[in-house]
């Protein structure tokens, strides 16, 4: 099962979501790979030091002499392992200008993985580039976060536009699995009256958990831990724990 976490907006949650969504589903006694596929790093940051990082995504995808198994490392929690990524991905566009298997080219290198994991993670740039497409052609589902802010809707046309164009030709089979609501803080009236807008546009494509704003999230990845070793009891584990139980029903 391959999940692509994608809104070309920035400072949503997408990285936050994939980490702590991977993370919950290995605890879940989950066999899960987490694909870094943001040239900003921050999801192998988490779990791996900079400098253990000597082949990423970057290679896998552009040298045919580098296997998966060469790339693939595991972290500190059971059942989680990391595809990682570094900056040098921001050159993957550049690259394959003019290939004609450029879209293609995540999901023939992972083809076959799902034999040896449940479920496949892929955090995305916030761009609707190269990248993003690849990670779309890959998956079977997407998941959208939205943070309920004023221009929360803004450029979710484009997404979904994407979204359809990929599903004419390269991958027909790919779903929305949902719409996140992240950094929802609840004291706000704007907030709340955009979670409903949300709600409204998206209907039962909302998931039911949503994500609060929280100062705990935020913190975990700098102690390079996901929100449950790092703050278990907190707000922010009980709402991914919740995700996750939401994802593997609707899946």
């Amino acid at each position: 099962m391959v999940i692509a976490i994608a809104n070309q907006k920035g400072g949503v949650g997408k990285t936050t979501t994939a980490i702590n969504l991977s993370a919950a589903l290995a605890r879940a006694g989950k066999r899960v790979l987490l694909i870094d596929l943001d040239p900003q790093a921050n999801s192998s940051l988490t779990f791996l030091a900079h400098d253990v990082i000597e082949l990423s995504i970057y290679e896998l995808l552009t040298d045919t002499q580098v296997s998966r198994e060469d790339v693939i490392r595991s972290t500190s929690l059971p059942g989680l392992d990391i595809l990682p990524s570094r900056i040098s991905l921001a050159k993957f566009e550049s690259k394959l200008i003019g290939e004609f298997d450029a879209p293609f080219r995540l999901k023939d290198r992972i083809d076959g993985l799902a034999n040896s994991y449940e479920y496949i993670i892929i955090d995305t740039p916030p761009t609707l580039g190269l990248i993003t497409v690849n990670a779309l052609v890959a998956s079977d589902y997407l998941i959208v976060p939205i943070q309920p802010s004023y221009f929360a809707l803004e450029g979710t046309d484009d997404l979904l536009d994407t979204v359809e164009k990929v599903r004419a030709r390269p991958n027909p089979n790919l779903k929305v699995l949902g719409v996140l609501i992240t950094l929802l803080d609840k004291r706000t009236t704007l907030a709340k009256d955009i979670h409903e807008q949300i709600r409204t546009v998206f209907g039962e494509k909302v998931f039911e958990t949503v994500i609060s704003k929280s100062v705990r999230l935020e913190e975990s990845p700098a102690y390079k831990e996901s929100i449950f070793t790092f703050a278990p009891t907190s707000t922010g584990a009980v709402e991914y724990a919740s995700l996750c139980e939401e994802v593997m029903r609707r899946v």
